[in-house]
């Protein structure tokens, strides 16, 4: 007597009822078409754990802010979702889902996340469509890129872009750079090749193995390591390759350098678009290939100047001071401009007197810039005390309605103070324009 086949006949109705679990099938529930994701209580935590990676825009209806990274975001997903890695991008309103908002620490409008595998990041990248794409397709590709060819080679480059730099390790052990490819992955792409021909030595400029290549695509720079690949040496290599020879000091280099001890050898010119600035900075380059343990940045009073003020007089230019980040800076004596024509020698001077010592130490005007970005203590401090003071207008204005004055609404008082935020030169995002 066969059994089996009555068991699955009289079984068959009640099996073809059993829907299957898959990722697919929880996908389905959203429609993933290049568009923005609207989440709510409902869904949220089904959608981070069913996409890969997630990027979520926790915002409020009434902020500024947010209504100026929507259109940015709307360009954005169609691109992203199109990578080999896809990529979501959804919106949550936090002003009206509070419980998300508590659970995911939403303290102001907007507050991106990035929630890879289901974990959550804090996103304080650029919000332009254009580099948004650019920095999300970071977060999703691997650690270490392995190349087997010189096409693979090709197209990883291509690939990464000009936005990072590109470090690849030729004949080197991808264990070698693994912890430090974790370490900087929001800072760099990182890749070992495995095989490629004598014409990839020529085209990169090394003649042995194992090398470390550092690219730096924007700035149409190239470095070569030979080792010694442990320790510290290896890090050093890859930190002082992060920016270019010459810096230009802005918000996005400043947030860079914040993790470098090395002094910086500050250049202060009155336009750094000038074809005379550009020759110094050629001259700058060559100094800071010399004596890579400094940081050789310049910046333009034209471009910055609430920047460059904070470092005394701009009246006589260009000028070079040392400084580390803190409330002082040092001047070299005799080397206290360098307008001369033979720029190299007075750079020279200015980098003597100030190994030996022949320096003058100087207080920046009003607080160190660099301090308030290394201080997300600070920014959350300056929150706290405008929600403070928010709070104690809004009760005095109710206290004032009780008396027959007129009540102003609380909500544009929030939504104007957001919208007073200067706009940088870059327009990429700072973490102190969360403000609404």
């Amino acid at each position: 007597m066969k059994i089996f086949p009555v068991v699955v006949v009289l079984f068959l109705p009640f099996l073809l009822l059993i829907k299957p679990i898959s990722s697919s099938s929880s996908a389905g529930q959203f429609s993933v078409d290049g568009k923005v994701l609207e989440l709510d209580e409902s869904n949220f935590e089904s959608a981070i754990s069913t996409f890969d990676f997630i990027f979520v825009d926790f915002y409020a209806p009434w902020c500024t802010h947010c209504k100026r990274l929507n259109p940015e975001l709307d360009a954005a997903a169609p691109v992203l979702t199109t990578l080999k890695e896809p990529i979501v991008i959804a919106k949550v309103n936090a002003d009206k889902f509070t419980s998300l908002a508590q659970k995911y620490d939403v303290e102001g409008y907007p507050t991106l996340k990035i929630f890879v595998h289901g974990v959550p990041d804090d996103y304080y990248g650029p919000r332009k469509a254009e580099l948004l794409v650019r920095y999300l397709k970071k977060v999703a590709a691997p650690d270490v890129s392995i190349l087997d060819s010189d096409s693979a080679i090709n197209d990883f480059i291509e690939a990464a872009g000009t936005y990072f730099p590109i470090y690849i390790g030729f004949g080197l052990e991808q264990s070698v750079i693994e912890k430090l490819a974790v370490k900087y992955k929001k800072k760099a792409w990182f890749s070992v090749a495995k095989d490629f021909s004598d014409d990839v030595m020529i085209l990169y400029d090394f003649d042995k193995v194992p090398a470390l290549v550092s690219l730096n695509p924007s700035y149409n720079e190239r470095t070569t390591f030979y080792g010694p690949f442990e320790g510290e040496f290896l890090e050093d290599f890859v930190k002082q390759n992060l920016i270019p020879l010459a810096t230009p000091i802005n918000l996005e280099t400043l947030k860079i350098l914040k993790d470098d001890v090395r002094e910086i050898v500050l250049t202060i010119v009155e336009d750094d678009e000038e074809e005379k600035a550009k020759e110094l900075f050629k001259i700058l380059k060559a100094a800071a290939s010399a004596n890579r343990n400094l940081v050789f940045g310049y910046v333009g009073v034209k471009q910055w100047a609430d920047f460059a003020e904070t470092f005394g007089s701009t009246s006589k230019l260009p000028k070079m001071v040392i400084w580390s980040g803190k409330e002082e800076y040092f001047s070299v004596i005799g080397s206290e401009s360098i307008d001369g024509e033979d720029q190299a020698t007075q750079i020279s001077r200015f980098l003597e007197g100030y190994r030996e010592g022949r320096i003058t130490e100087e207080k920046i005007r009003g607080r160190s810039l660099l301090t308030i970005i290394k201080s997300s203590i600070g920014i959350i401090t300056i929150y706290i005390l405008v929600l403070v003071v928010t709070v104690f207008m809004l009760i005095q204005s109710i206290k004032r309605d009780d008396s027959g004055h007129q009540r102003v609404p609380a909500t544009d008082q929030v939504d104007n103070a957001g919208s007073s935020t200067s706009e940088v030169d870059n327009k990429e995002y700072k973490s102190e324009d969360k403000e609404d």
